[in-house]
């Protein structure tokens, strides 16, 4: 989402220094609004996390030790989206 804003964002200002008023307001609008719908996203997912999903520290059977991460379903749902929209 973030990518398209930027995309948005440079038609807007490519459209205004050749002179498309027109275009460039509505691109910059268009920029705006989904920078907003991004940064509501990203709050909302900073305030979901509860802290109770931690990494946890193991030790294999040679000692030597890894992280295991812990995520819910929702979250292998979002990374599952980035990916398919090649955003990670």
């Amino acid at each position: 989402m973030l990518r398209w804003a930027v995309i948005f964002l440079v038609i807007a200002l490519v459209a205004a220094v050749f002179g498309f008023t027109g275009i460039a307001v509505a691109a910059a609008g268009i920029a705006k609004f989904l920078f907003f719908i991004f940064l509501v996203a990203c709050l909302f997912l900073h305030y979901r996390h509860d802290g109770r999903q931690k990494n946890a520290i193991t030790q294999d059977r040679f000692g030597r030790n890894h992280v295991v991460v812990r995520t819910s379903q929702w979250s292998h749902a979002v990374l599952r989206v980035l990916r398919q929209n090649s955003l990670m």
